[in-house]
């Protein structure tokens, strides 16, 4: 019979994207769903759409029991519970999700035990980044005896084909300062601070990144035994990294720390970006550089990632893992943070099914 998916959040951009990497590498069938359904959508016989609002527990239930897979795209995350997960794991239907904030890791990792007793493999952080980016790192870990440093730097353009959920999303991280993980030791750092100049592949060359506190600056932690771990994100055009500074640091806390203020913030940015993704493009650069030991020698692992449409890179990433999934290629019970979960020869199959290159090189010393 043919497997049936169901994504939740579906009718928006990133949702849209997983949608269109599931037609084009599976046979699936797929519920995608949004609050209110309307206009023009994908023109697919194996797609419907469903009207759906996460709070109504009893309509999220049934959707649920009727499929093979939920991929949870409706954030932002910051504000989820694990209300689908735990719908997932009553129903024993494996789960996948785009989250992109460490205050839903906290709140769905504990039921980690419950998903490993009823055979459910739910996989966090798939996409772009995170996702193929962490996916990126395990995959340089793998190359060291003993891992000193993870620098993972990220790079968007304009709006990266993305909607008003991302923007939002970029907003709510700038409202507190989180824990990273320096010296051995968990340290407090500052939202969009500390700007360094990362050299990406053309055509974007040297571009300012800034501490952004994105899942992987916390589950790198659990996943891999390094003294450093680094994350940075940054924006083309340039003048996008400072307006951004400016509302982390020089706007009133009230701007960024009410619903208002965030919706108002999301959208001035949004139509601001929909001018300059006409120069600017809407691709994506991810650099990840590992430092460590190997062979006695200290050494430098980088890799490093190009797209020209970043929804469509997340979609990849969470499209292959789903494949994976469906093809009962990848069994992992529990709750797991995406390099936790998926091996990097599973890693590397998806992404030249795609057409997505990652290149690789060892630093000079």
């Amino acid at each position: 019979m043919t497997k049936k998916v169901l994504i939740l959040g579906g009718t928006g951009r990133i949702g849209s994207s997983v949608a269109q990497d599931l037609l084009n590498h599976t046979e699936v069938e797929i519920v995608a769903t949004g609050r209110t359904i309307s206009g023009e959508k994908m023109s697919n016989p194996r797609i419907k759409y469903l009207a759906l609002d996460l709070a109504n527990i009893a309509e999220l239930e049934k959707a649920v029991a009727e499929v093979d897979l939920v991929i949870h795209c409706a954030g932002p995350f910051h504000h989820r519970d694990g209300r689908v997960l735990k719908s997932c794991l009553e129903s024993k239907v494996n789960y996948l999700d785009v989250s992109d904030h460490r205050s839903f890791y906290h709140k769905v990792i504990k039921y980690r035990p419950e998903a490993a007793a009823a055979g459910v493999t739910a996989i966090l952080n798939t996409g772009i980044f995170p996702g193929i980016s962490n996916s990126m790192v395990r995959q340089g870990v793998e190359q060291f005896d003993e891992v000193e440093t993870i620098h993972l730097s990220y790079v968007v353009s304009g709006s990266g084909g993305a909607g008003l959920t991302v923007m939002r999303t970029t907003f709510l991280g700038l409202q507190n300062s989180f824990q990273a993980w320096l010296d051995g030791k968990w340290q407090e750092v500052l939202p969009y601070s500390d700007r360094e100049t990362v050299s990406f592949p053309q055509p974007y060359g040297k571009i300012g990144v800034y501490w952004f506190d994105m899942p992987e600056t916390y589950t790198f932690v659990e996943s891999f035994p390094a003294k450093n771990i680094i994350t940075k994100f940054g924006s083309v055009p340039d003048f996008y990294n400072h307006l951004t500074w400016i509302a982390a640091h020089i706007f009133p806390k009230s701007w960024i720390t009410s619903p208002a203020g965030v919706e108002f913030l999301a959208r001035v940015s949004y139509r601001m970006t929909s001018v300059t993704d006409k120069f600017s493009g809407i691709g994506v650069a991810i650099r990840s550089e590992i430092q460590g030991h190997k062979n006695g020698k200290m050494s430098s692992y980088c890799s490093t990632l190009l797209h020209k449409n970043t929804a469509t890179s997340a979609g990849c990433g969470t499209g292959g893992i789903a494949q994976l999934l469906l093809a009962d290629k990848l069994k992992k019970p529990g709750v797991w943070a995406v390099e936790q979960a998926l091996p990097t020869d599973l890693f590397e199959q998806t992404m030249a099914s795609r057409g997505i290159e990652i290149k690789q090189q060892w630093l000079a010393a």
